[in-house]
């Protein structure tokens, strides 16, 4: 009963969403304010840690917070001082994710696909283009709009680069998120996180040709008798492939002043 009068609540409460701009120009509606939305991301973010262990190698886990780190950098002001923590997961998925707050989880399983650092700052881009373009208070708002509370930690752990997003209801089975089921994002999200994400990478001086790559990887890496769920929610590969190449051209110029102004990453 509380927890029927606490969603028609919520629902109600849309009327008063803030209208934002997306990076790209794109208009969105955000019903929760961003500390609420980086308490959210902090919470999910614990219970990722303590339901996966996490990797013992120093090595890699330099590594990986050193893409992460000068990815940072180059966010505006607002994001760049969120005060950002990187965890690396011992597990074999090929995936990553972002979430609100400045929380990063990448997945060891992601080495198999991203090959050099350029190919690594092309999914922490990504995924962090997920957060600067507020698409996880899209996705909440969506939630608010036709589920009641318990649903709304899900969509906030929504963004993940790889396999079906339901794996993640299964992590998440502690207390306050047990049962919760995870939203992909959208076609439009996705598009828009390579976009932001693209540009990043270019700024933060790794070559944004490499996310072309990087796709070609992780498309053969993949079984031809039946491709991954989180395909079915993603642009298709062949087209995001093409688009990806094409923004690359524009972007060389971006990731060449970086080089010159001494933008040089040395993570690998």
């Amino acid at each position: 009963m509380k927890t029927a009068i606490l969603g028609a609540a919520l629902v109600t409460a849309l009327a008063g969403c803030a209208t934002t701009t997306s990076p790209t120009g794109r208009n969105q509606y955000a019903a929760v304010s961003d500390a609420e939305l980086n308490q959210l991301g902090a919470q999910a973010f614990a219970e990722y840690k303590a339901k996966l262990p996490q990797s013992t190698n120093t090595t890699q886990t330099r590594y990986v917070q050193c893409v992460v780190n000068s990815i940072v950098n180059q966010l505006p002001t607002q994001y760049r001082n969120t005060g950002w923590e990187t965890a690396l997961f011992q597990d074999n998925q090929t995936n990553a994710f972002a979430l609100p707050g400045g929380k990063v989880g990448i997945y060891t399983g992601i080495f198999k696909v991203a090959t050099t650092q350029d190919q690594l700052a092309a999914v922490v881009a990504h995924e962090i283009g997920h957060v600067v373009s507020r698409h996880h208070n899209e996705r909440v708002s969506r939630q608010m709009a036709s589920q009641q509370l318990v649903n709304v930690l899900g969509a906030v752990v929504g963004s993940r680069y790889g396999e079906g997003a339901g794996q993640v209801a299964q992590v998440l089975g502690g207390v306050g998120t047990q049962g919760l089921f995870v939203l992909p994002n959208s076609r439009k999200q996705e598009t828009e996180a390579d976009v932001v994400g693209q540009q990043l990478m270019a700024k933060a001086g790794f070559d944004p040709r490499q996310a072309v790559n990087l796709w070609q990887n992780m498309i053969s890496s993949q079984s031809s008798s039946r491709g991954p769920e989180w395909m079915s929610t993603h642009p298709d590969p062949a087209n995001r492939i093409s688009e990806l190449r094409s923004r690359a051209d524009g972007l060389v110029s971006t990731y060449q002043a970086a080089q010159k102004a001494g933008i040089r990453p040395r993570c690998g």
